[in-house]
């Protein structure tokens, strides 16, 4: 668990960086509405989390981690209650193309993704209802855990922008993981 503490500790360090740099000019310079001063330091934090999953690679192999970051992923892309084409098909890619995911044959992934889409395209509460039990299978390895949130930090944030619908889900996926949002900065 020492590596857990040291995730934390740098979150928590990035959120008081985050909390210092709003009492300055709060000019966030992401041009997006209520980036403010902590678009930067969210910008960070998703570069220290795809840092560490990246140093989990080699521990990140099951199936429940697989499939509960697909349904994370999918939560992630729908968060806004619409699936649009260009950001279902943006999120593939960065799933493809994800170190970390590069573990399991891109067919699976690109599956289970869709699959999920597809259930919250159709029924977004029933498809996001699903989803969540599906990540809440990754609760019984709290590595897994944590990397299954990291990993949909990293897919929100890869724009640079964490998207408050994102961040709703994000806590949710939290939630049902049994983790505490606070040491993801949400």
């Amino acid at each position: 668990m020492a590596m857990w503490d040291r995730i934390k500790d740098q979150a928590k360090g990035l959120q008081q960086q985050a909390q210092g740099a709003r009492g300055g000019s709060g000019a966030g310079g992401h041009g997006r509405p209520g980036a403010g001063g902590s678009g930067g330091s969210k910008a960070q934090l998703v570069s220290a989390l795809k840092t560490q999953l990246t140093s989990l690679k080699t521990e990140l192999k099951s199936g429940a981690y697989r499939d509960a970051s697909m349904a994370m992923c999918a939560l992630v892309a729908a968060a806004d209650g619409n699936v649009d084409p260009a950001e279902r098909q943006h999120v593939e890619s960065l799933i493809l193309n994800n170190d970390v995911l590069q573990n399991f044959p891109s067919e699976q992934l690109r599956t289970r993704f869709n699959k999920h889409v597809d259930q919250l395209a159709f029924n977004f509460q029933q498809g996001k209802a699903e989803a969540l039990q599906e990540i809440a299978k990754a609760a019984k390895k709290p590595t897994e855990a944590r990397a299954v949130v990291q990993t949909g930090f990293v897919v929100a944030g890869a724009d640079g922008y964490v998207a408050p619908a994102e961040e709703q889900v994000l806590r949710e996926a939290c939630s049902v993981l049994g983790l505490s949002s606070q040491e993801f900065g949400i």
